[in-house]
């Protein structure tokens, strides 16, 4: 068998250098289709489906079904072997010889071992494509299974095509203006990572904070700083002088101490709208403000509390409209940066404190639950809603002109000093400009768009005949737009320079992970204006500094309550009134220095008591000496007239003799030393 094969394919050598060194005719073509049809075997009807000649009309010969790459199969048949094209025509190399079964010997039992061993022969040689005799070729190993298998020419042929035009399917569209060139199809990232999203500093509270917040009262302290404490002393003490001259008594730090710890407990205790009077009701009210101070001298602090000079301040606010409170609110703006360092993702949006009275900045917001009131811009943590900067809108410029790309210029502002971390804005910040810039700055952003932003494509805009909970992307290198339908005929849109693709999440509404993102950081902001509201220390006035005072207050302590509450994680670790506890007991520390010093006992059973408590907890234990004991005045919890005073005078006192027991006011009193009385 083996002479016959090695025959064959010696004639089929000799016939190919005949045919090469004649000129092609048509029986040379058909004679060596015939050659071919004998050597492997395969019948005359099948022959021409594998690509060989079936008439004597075709000028040339049809390339066999085989790859692009120019591979050749190798088929035996009991000897019989079918070669591959080759450079040479005459060379050795090793070759896997496979039997294959035809139907005329079925029933033949074939050896399913396959054989490798060195074949020297006369190999066949067809040119398949013209001009790529030179190109080198591999011999593939083919298994039985392989040959069993269906190629399809043309499924090769597209999909090489695809390969080698990756912009076949990409449809691009042009945005409003003409500037923006968006495509259908994301774009390839090759290369190192990018810088946006690396954060080179660690989140959570600064060393400076972790190094000085040693209690409840020294965190918060932290925002309210002696700086700012002098400035508020000195300017009210001012204007208590111009009101009551030398009758006034000066304001010191402990009396401001005990004012703020006042503010704060009238919101850990509900009472924002609740009048002060009520709080110092002697049957309804808190014992703890009694204690403290009196109502009148309350109502005297709110009323002559200031943050600047009032006879210097027209000619400040003729460029400054924050004039009458600037001072102390840039330097407790430049504290909160300093103590705390927000995590990967940042939210920007604006706060609305509410304010119903006078003001040359106050707006009105009908979308907030106040609608009236003094906005500011606030960056925070999307997390844990820290307030990293804030900045207060004063409408217009004093030039009267509005201020163009006021949304762009405000992000800018508050995000000075961030890099590698993510921001979330609403509407009416995003931008494509914007994008960019924060871009420079190693800083990505994701956030809704209005759609008649110039740099938007109309494609994405349409929404008409679009199925509900679909999504449609456009892409530039560093940006990406989602068109997204949650309802019939109203889509939404957002713009993200963090995503590089058109991810859709496998929810039942199928949202893409763009929006998903956005929803997950989109609340930084609102929050800090829920957990304010719930506690706030903010007091009726129609004085506007004062205002923007009680939330610096409101502010600072959530923010002291966030980095305490970071230092120390085990503290209260199994309650879920944190906050409220953690307020009350900084409300109760700011007091208590100026409890301490009271020399006067309120009046009511429950305040007197509060008073002692605290006197008796700051007296160290000493022993009592008897004659002192016994020759000094005693003091009755209750208020009664001097029984030495005439009736006309009624003149009130505590005092009580140690002997007959009866009340002596001090007028009445005599000093003895304890030897003279005994």
């Amino acid at each position: 068998m083996d002479d016959y094969c090695y025959a064959k394919m010696a004639t089929s050598a000799k016939r190919e250098h005949e045919r090469e060194s004649a000129p092609p005719t048509e029986n040379n073509l058909k004679s060596e289709d015939e050659d071919v049809q004998q050597l492997i075997g395969i019948p005359e009807e099948v022959y021409p489906q594998l690509g060989g000649s079936s008439t004597l009309k075709q000028e040339t010969p049809q390339p066999p079904c085989i790859k692009k790459e120019e591979e050749e199969l190798c088929i035996t048949q009991e000897g019989e072997c079918l070669l591959g094209r080759e450079e040479a025509d005459y060379t050795k190399f090793p070759l896997r010889i496979l039997s294959v079964k035809t139907e005329d010997d079925e029933e033949k039992p074939q050896d399913e071992d396959e054989v490798e061993e060195p074949l020297s022969s006369n190999k066949y040689c067809e040119d398949v494509q013209q001009g790529n005799t030179d190109s080198e070729e591999e011999v593939e190993d083919v298994s039985e299974e392989e040959d069993g298998e269906e190629y399809n020419p043309e499924h090769d042929e597209s999909s090489s095509e695809e390969e080698g035009n990756p912009e076949a399917e990409r449809e691009t569209f042009l945005s409003k203006n003409g500037k923006i060139t968006w495509s259908s199809a994301a774009y390839d990232q090759h290369g190192r990572h990018a810088e946006q999203n690396v954060i080179k500093m660690t989140p959570g509270p600064t060393r400076y904070a972790v190094s000085h917040a040693h209690d409840i009262v020294s965190t918060f302290y932290l925002f309210i700083t002696p700086a700012i404490e002098k400035i508020i002393l000195e300017m009210t003490n001012l204007e208590g002088f111009r009101k009551y001259g030398d009758s006034w008594k000066k304001m010191d730090e402990t009396d401001l101490q005990a004012y703020l710890g006042l503010l704060i407990l009238a919101g850990v205790y509900r009472s924002r709208g609740e009048a002060a009077a009520s709080l110092w009701d002697a049957e309804s009210g808190r014992p703890i403000f009694r204690a403290t101070m009196p109502l009148n001298i309350f109502h005297t602090y709110s009323r002559l509390l200031r943050f600047d000079d009032r006879e210097s301040r027209p000619a400040r606010r003729v460029t400054d409209k924050l004039a009458a409170i600037r001072e102390v609110w840039d330097k407790w703006v430049e504290r909160l940066p300093y103590l705390y360092n927000p995590g990967p993702n940042v939210t920007v949006d604006e706060q609305l404190v509410p304010f119903r009275g006078r003001c040359p900045f106050r707006e009105y917001m009908p979308s907030k639950p106040a609608k009236y009131g003094i906005k500011s811009w606030v960056a925070c943590d999307a997390k844990s809603s820290y307030a990293w900067k804030m900045q207060v809108y004063t409408g217009k410029p004093t030039s009267g002109c509005p201020e163009k790309n006021q949304g762009m210029r405000v992000v800018l502002d508050v995000t000075e000093g961030l890099r590698g971390h993510n921001l979330t804005c609403d509407n009416f910040f995003t931008s494509y400009e914007l994008g960019q810039q924060l871009l420079k700055r190693k800083i990505t952003m994701v956030g809704t768009v209005r759609k008649n932003k110039p740099e938007l494509p109309p494609a994405l805009l349409a929404s008409k005949e679009r199925e509900v909970c679909s999504s449609k992307f456009a892409f530039t290198p560093t940006t990406t737009l989602v068109s997204y339908l949650p309802k019939k005929n109203k889509n939404v849109v957002l713009l993200s320079t963090l995503h590089r693709n058109g991810d859709v999440s496998d929810r039942e509404d199928r949202k893409p992970v763009i929006i998903l993102d956005y929803n997950r950081n989109k609340g930084g902001v609102d929050n800090l204006d829920k957990v304010i509201g719930t506690y706030s220390c903010r007091r009726t006035t129609a004085r506007w500094p004062l205002v923007i005072f009680h939330n610096i207050i409101d502010v600072s302590s959530y923010n002291a309550f966030v980095i305490w509450r970071e230092i120390n994680p085990t503290w209260m670790s199994h309650k879920h009134n944190k906050r409220r506890v953690f307020l009350e007991q900084l409300g109760k520390a700011l007091v208590i220095p100026l409890i301490e010093r009271r020399k006067h006992v309120p009046r009511t059973e429950a305040s007197a008591a509060v008073v002692k408590a605290i006197q008796s907890a700051e007296a160290p234990d000493q022993p009592e000496d008897p004659a002192t004991t016994a020759t000094s005045p005693a003091r009755a919890s209750k208020r009664k007239r001097c029984q030495f005073c005439p009736q006309k005078k009624d003149c009130k006192t505590h005092t009580v003799c140690c002997r007959c027991k009866k009340y002596i006011c001090k007028g009445c009193t005599l000093a003895y030393c304890p030897t003279c009385a005994n």
